[in-house]
């Protein structure tokens, strides 16, 4: 099974000091994709630059011609189905059809509370994915939609002429837990994951494998459920969440053997973050873009 590489951007760059410049680099360097995160700030780049990420996707689609573009993951927390659904149509029509959209149920950050709302607690976001999407879905692929939800309605929305993408463009959603495994088999063209996130601190690279092994084992199982092959689903690994961290980056064979072991496990798309000098991100440049232009071969893609 052949592998895509793919990228991440944070959205940390004013567009004209080195924003644009990594969008079309990474077209440039043959990435399958470039994503960026939907968040209104992030952990340790909270108090510094922090761009929206549908305005900074519409940017990435001009400068750009043929790099898929999208969010790893776009969120309930201060989202709205009705407007979201306007806003990815209108990038979708922009980019030529070349979006997906990154879906989960957010965390208990700083989003969380931006809105002045308390946090939700892990059921209620579970809840509200499940109602977004559905919500979401139906948008996206139809004209008018009127539908009155617990948490969230529509009423005569209009989303004409709809997604360049028939019928809408793909969801990847990223979930481990079974109700986020269940919308996963149900609505995702992909299923996105970033590993066993108790592992991190004191787990091994064998230990994360198998985890996120058994978390493909019950993907499979959910799939099973709604009467599909989960062999059609794309698996995306969000990677620098792992016990491996950053150190596959370090060096072309070291991302190799990585690379390899995710393969084996039935991925089909590997993301890794563009280098942030100073950050949990920080990596080589060019041995980054030797990653980039190189590994692929390597790995059979």
């Amino acid at each position: 099974m052949s592998l895509r590489l793919s990228t991440v951007i944070l959205p940390v760059d004013r567009w004209h000091r080195g924003g644009r410049a990594k969008w079309q680099r990474a077209e440039e360097l043959g990435f399958h994709a470039a994503y960026t995160y939907d968040h209104l700030s992030w952990r340790t780049f909270r108090d510094g630059p922090w761009f929206g990420a549908l305005p900074t996707l519409t940017a990435a689609a001009v400068v750009t011609e043929r790099l898929r573009l999208g969010t790893l993951v776009t969120s309930p927390n201060f989202r709205h189905p009705v407007t979201l659904a306007k806003e990815l149509i209108s990038l979708d029509d922009v980019s030529g059809g070349r979006i997906t959209l990154g879906i989960g149920a957010g965390g208990s950050g700083f989003d969380a509370t931006a809105l002045g709302q308390e946090a939700w607690s892990p059921r209620e976001r579970a809840d509200r994915l499940g109602e977004f999407l559905s919500l979401l879905d139906q948008l996206l692929t139809e004209d008018a939609v009127t539908r009155h939800g617990t948490h969230y309605s529509a009423v005569e929305a209009r989303n004409i002429p709809g997604c360049v993408q028939r019928p809408r463009l793909p969801f990847a959603v990223a979930a481990t837990g079974p109700r986020g495994l269940r919308l996963a088999a149900r609505y995702g063209q992909a299923w996105v994951t970033t590993g066993d996130p108790s592992l991190y601190e004191e787990g091994t690279p064998a230990q994360s494998v198998e985890a996120i092994r058994g978390q493909i084992g019950k993907l499979g199982n959910a799939c099973a459920e709604a009467g599909r092959d989960v062999t059609g689903l794309e698996k995306i690994l969000l990677t620098g969440f792992t016990p491996d961290r950053a150190r596959p980056l370090e060096s072309l064979d070291r991302f190799v053997d990585f690379a390899g072991r995710h393969q084996d496990l039935g991925f089909t798309e590997l993301v890794v973050h563009w280098p942030i000098p100073d950050s949990d991100f920080a990596a080589d440049q060019a041995v980054f873009e030797k990653i980039a232009t190189e590994a692929s071969a390597q790995l059979g893609a």
